[in-house]
């Protein structure tokens, strides 16, 4: 027989455009001779809807989407994901929906609550394994987490089924396909089934979907993957020794993986809440280069604002780099001189301010009036400002609040600055877009003479590194001075860490890539005095 996987982009919420969706990815298949589709976990409603599943409006409208959709369902069997009510109960669910009717209703096992996943908020857990036939091929469904723990393909197992089919809505991190393909043999050895995995694709918020659905044979050989951050349908050919065989895409580098993540976060983030385009202050930093080269290879030029904002202590060289790149890539492009403003606030504020040195309150103060410019343009224009500091600076508060943090989208809020040197060189081996110039020169805020963000941090290979002891591995202190690094910078590092969470909490949501963000997956106190330093 013929399976086939519907690796679909769902927008959240659009009831009736993700049911299209379905159906039309459903009457491709058929018309290929397909016999049964698999789609992602909650692609009828999107996911995660979070919040909307405490709402009673929510279940009963997914619930008419889902009889629309069976109604119109013909010559094909499709297993959907959706939001399921039962004798008072809610459920993460996936039903089998063949010849105008629910054959079949799965209701999720394991419900994560860790990381991102707050499942145990919203659902009930189910209890019983759903084995089906279709031509003398007994299915079994798991849903995501489920197939994370070792009981529930055993149930399947157990009840009959010799093939498992596995919907999922797995959020992109940093080798997480890696884990992936590692947590699916293992299931493969302890229940001799073949797993045919669909995943989502697209960007939610902070989340990214990237796709990448695959099969494996019962020995755990992976017989087809698909294409990653972006949609496809896989067909894929059962066996007579239950192997499903499809085509097998190549696999991206790490680089070039997390350069299509940001693109597709971008993409999805911006048309996906009707923005008709976006804005960034352009500094003729890296930060800012790799965000504009982001912007305009996932929207296009024409919807791509560029803004110079140059101070005393900007740079001709900036200056000059700012306007190549800019002409390179064709976007808008405007200058606005910021001295005059600056002068003016230092004016009204001289008073009070006598007698005290200058400080980073007038580094600052550049900062706010080039964030307040952005935002007017943004009002007058509708354009959503993209911000564009990098983790490293989230992590030790090196941003200012209602400054450089002012705007709507934090593309690279999750990626420390040393990989913003490694994508900024990949983008270039596609075509050059970034002058070498910014990549080669000491990075520098330029808000006072002769900066250099060295001044004021450890060399950015040593704070990333730290950065990922504390923060992505939960390391104490001890344990990271015991991998070598020098205590005076642990120390300062963490204390930095400590102090700029207020920071963090005011900032815009970002894109999400390794496996511990500072979005949903991280949330520590502000006002806290514990200190793990023992």
């Amino acid at each position: 027989m013929k399976l086939a996987i519907a690796q679909i982009n769902c927008v959240l919420g659009d009831l009736e455009g993700n049911v299209a969706k379905i159906l039309q990815h459903a009457e491709q298949a058929r018309q290929q001779g397909v016999q049964l589709l698999l789609t992602p976990e909650l692609c009828l409603c999107g996911y995660p809807p979070e919040d909307l599943l405490l709402r009673d409006g929510f279940y009963d409208a997914c619930s008419q989407a889902l009889d629309d959709l069976t109604a119109k369902i013909s010559g094909i069997a499709v297993v959907v994901g959706h939001p399921h009510e039962q004798d008072g109960k809610r459920y993460n669910a996936a039903s089998l929906l063949r010849d105008g009717v629910v054959a079949a209703t799965y209701l999720k096992h394991e419900l994560p609550n860790y990381s991102v996943f707050d499942e145990e908020r919203y659902f009930d857990h189910g209890s019983e394994p759903c084995v089906f036939e279709m031509e003398g091929i007994r299915f079994a469904l798991n849903i995501c987490a489920d197939i994370w723990e070792r009981e529930t393909a055993l149930r399947a197992r157990d009840a009959g089924a010799q093939v498992l089919l596995v919907l999922n809505a797995s959020p992109y991190a940093i080798d997480k396909q890696e884990s992936r393909h590692h947590v699916i043999r293992e299931r493969i050895a302890e229940t001799g089934m073949a797993v045919v995995y669909a995943n989502m694709v697209g960007g939610q918020d902070e989340l990214i979907f990237d796709g990448g659905s695959f099969a494996m044979d019962r020995n755990g050989v992976l017989t087809a993957q698909c294409a990653v951050f972006e949609e496809a349908l896989a067909t894929l050919e059962m066996r007579d020794d239950l192997r499903p065989v499809g085509e097998m895409a190549a696999e991206l580098g790490e680089e070039a993986g997390v350069y299509r993540a940001l693109c597709l976060g971008v993409r999805d983030y911006i048309n996906k809440n009707r923005f008709p385009g976006v804005l960034l202050g352009l500094s003729g930093g890296i930060d800012s280069a790799l965000t504009l080269a982001i912007a305009v290879d996932a929207l296009g030029a024409d919807k791509v604002h560029a803004v110079m904002m140059p101070s005393p202590y900007t740079a001709q060289i900036s200056l000059d780099d700012a306007r190549e790149m800019v002409k390179i890539l064709g976007v808008r492009y405007d200058e606005f001189p910021i001295e005059a403003m600056f002068q003016s606030y230092s004016a009204t504020l001289e008073t009070t301010f006598a007698g005290r040195a200058v400080d980073t309150t007038e580094e600052n103060l550049q900062a706010r009036i080039r964030g307040t410019l952005l935002m007017a343009l943004s009002n007058k224009l509708g354009s959503l400002v993209l911000t564009t500091g990098n983790k490293s600076e989230m992590t030790v508060g090196y941003a200012t609040l209602y400054g450089d943090m002012a705007g709507g989208f934090a593309v690279l809020k999750d990626v420390s600055k040393t990989l913003v040197y490694r994508l900024s060189r990949y983008r270039n081996t596609l075509g050059h877009v970034i002058p070498e110039r910014i990549i080669t020169r000491p990075p520098s805020a330029e808000l006072r003479a002769d900066q250099t963000d060295q001044d004021s941090l450890p060399p950015y290979d040593v704070l990333d590194a730290i950065m990922a002891c504390y923060v992505e591995q939960n390391l104490a202190i001890p344990e990271i001075i015991a991998r070598g690094f020098a205590e005076p910078d642990v120390r300062r590092v963490v204390h930095l860490i400590r102090i700029s969470e207020y920071k963090r909490r005011q900032s815009a949501v970002g894109i999400r890539i390794t496996e511990r963000s500072y979005g949903k997956d991280w949330r520590y106190p502000i006002t806290v005095r514990y200190q793990d330093d023992f």
